[in-house]
């Protein structure tokens, strides 16, 4: 439920950020994030320096979104249940792996594919707590602004992923060349516990639930999907934008050896990336209030098969930066968007289940993006690969015209009682 504060102006996008309630779930995001990207980067270094294996250090993203098929259900506990305590628990399970990863590599005494193993139980671990407390944390959100904030809080609510993204391995990757990977498994439990610290310092209003009896299985939340089109339309889309968006990292060793690169120009192609999409984060803070959010969606696809286009064209370094930074802006415009009008669509006793959809069509879609651009471009060439990539977001651009969107919703929501 959308907090309802009609005296009050809407807050800007700074007042938001310091808010107690909405900003400690801001920064306690993105220091969670945070840690997960360093957890995966240090679990990447220690796995591949004890086996020497690519498979082992591909099997961290396997075994950190395998649990994501549990979504659903976690998202139909948000709905029912106390979110906070979901919340917790879901920090506290990841921090539980990082952790268990750092006493494993300081005190197992183990060697080759046994670390491995045991580090990838961990990380398993960290994915399983994702999954719980993931669309408790996503459903939230609109419980803490008003209707008028929410496209500013929506934008904030991507901020912390992409800020994360630049910022976690970049820190991972420091801790381990300085102090080792130890070091670095604790750095990622520390981010972990600041958010559990940030989540119990804030207030959440009490739950409103619709005055009827509520159909709480995961079923309702599929029809009420399949019901309202354009809602259907926007799950594609954030499908669509997962799926063209892991090659940025698939493709970046590849792309940057077709352009006489080595290692140094993966790291700038991930990096231009994630200024791409900080940029983006900028103009939908600037332009939010003046644009709908229609507009936004397709504009973010648009974006996004642009930069791919100029990528795959791209016969000089800089051209290709140039590219994946257009990438990253289209990233951020779309990602936002289609959170902001997902929520504003959705009643909110289906909120967590339809918000536990969103996750899975998110990251559901990465593993799949990642091994058919890869074999593609091990087929053909990286920017072939590139170019194959922007069909996704094109067909998804086409079936998500603003006229498209603006349907209204099948059912009006229903009414709602308070409840504690």
């Amino acid at each position: 439920m959308v907090r309802a504060e009609a005296a009050d102006s809407p807050r800007s996008t700074f007042r938001l950020l310091v808010d107690r309630n909405f900003g400690l779930l801001t920064w306690g995001k993105f220091f969670s994030t945070t840690a997960v990207w360093v957890h995966g980067v240090v679990a990447a270094i220690a796995i591949y320096s004890a086996t020497g294996s690519a498979l082992a250090v591909g099997l961290i993203t396997a075994v950190q979104f395998g649990p994501q098929l549990l979504t659903p259900l976690s998202g139909k506990w948000a709905d029912h249940g106390d979110v906070k305590r979901q919340i917790l628990l879901g920090r506290l399970v990841c921090a539980t792996g990082a952790g268990g990863a750092a006493l494993v590599y300081a005190f197992g005494n183990l060697q080759g594919w046994s670390v491995a193993w045991a580090i990838l139980a961990c990380s398993c671990l960290v994915g399983i707590g994702f999954v719980i407390g993931g669309p408790a944390m996503q459903a939230v959100t609109p419980a803490l602004v008003t209707r008028e904030e929410l496209p500013a809080a929506m934008t904030l609510n991507t901020a912390p992923m992409t800020a994360a993204r630049l910022v976690g391995p970049a820190l991972g990757a420091f801790i381990v060349t300085v102090s080792g990977p130890v070091a670095g498994f604790a750095c990622a439990t520390f981010g972990h516990i600041l958010c559990i610290a940030a989540v119990l310092l804030i207030k959440i209003p009490p739950r409103q639930i619709p005055a009827e009896e509520v159909d709480y299985r995961v079923r309702a939340a599929l029809r009420h999907v399949w019901t309202d089109r354009p809602l259907l339309y926007l799950l594609i889309a954030i499908a669509t934008v997962g799926f063209a968006s892991e090659p940025t990292i698939t493709l970046a060793p590849a792309l940057a050896e077709e352009l006489g690169g080595g290692s140094e120009l993966v790291g700038a192609l991930t990096f231009s990336f994630g200024v791409g999409a900080l940029v983006g984060i900028g103009i939908l803070a600037v332009f939010t209030r003046r644009l709908s959010t229609e507009v936004f969606v397709g504009s973010g696809l648009a974006v996004m098969v642009l930069g791919a286009l100029l990528t795959a064209v791209s016969t000089i370094v800089v051209s290709a930066l140039v590219g994946f930074g257009v990438i990253g802006v289209g990233f951020s415009l779309a990602v936002t968007a289609i959170g902001t009008g997902i929520q504003l669509r959705i009643p909110p006793y289906l909120r967590g289940r339809i918000m536990a959809l969103w996750l899975l069509a998110f990251t559901g879609t990465r593993p799949a993006g990642a091994l058919l651009t890869g074999f593609t471009a091990d087929l053909t060439t990286a920017r072939f690969a590139v170019a194959a990539m922007a069909v996704i977001p094109l067909l998804a651009l086409v079936l998500c015209r603003p006229r498209s969107l603006r349907r209204p919703a099948p059912n009006p929501a229903p009414s709602y009682n308070v409840s504690n």
